[in-house]
């Protein structure tokens, strides 16, 4: 049976009814966060390889920088922030 979970994206709270065990990445895509951070010349970014090689999906989970979202699986309560 699917289970809903709480989070806080950039300070707002996102619920979604998980299927099973989804990543970081696919909540923050589900609940419409199309990019996470921008590149050195402004553009918008988001994640590409999905596996952890391309390092496009970094966001701050639970006040650690630096983590990829596409590595970590989401949990009830997490508090996530992008750079945008």
């Amino acid at each position: 049976m699917a289970k809903s979970i709480s989070l806080r994206v950039n300070g707002r709270t996102v619920r979604i009814v998980q299927p099973g065990h989804l990543t970081v990445a696919a909540v923050l895509a589900r609940s419409g966060l199309d990019h996470l951070h921008r590149s050195v010349e402004l553009a918008p970014r988001a994640p590409v390889c999905g596996m952890g090689s391309c390092f496009e999906c970094r966001v701050t989970i639970d006040g650690r920088p630096y983590q990829r979202a596409c590595q970590v699986l989401a949990t009830h309560g997490m508090e996530i922030e992008s750079d945008v």
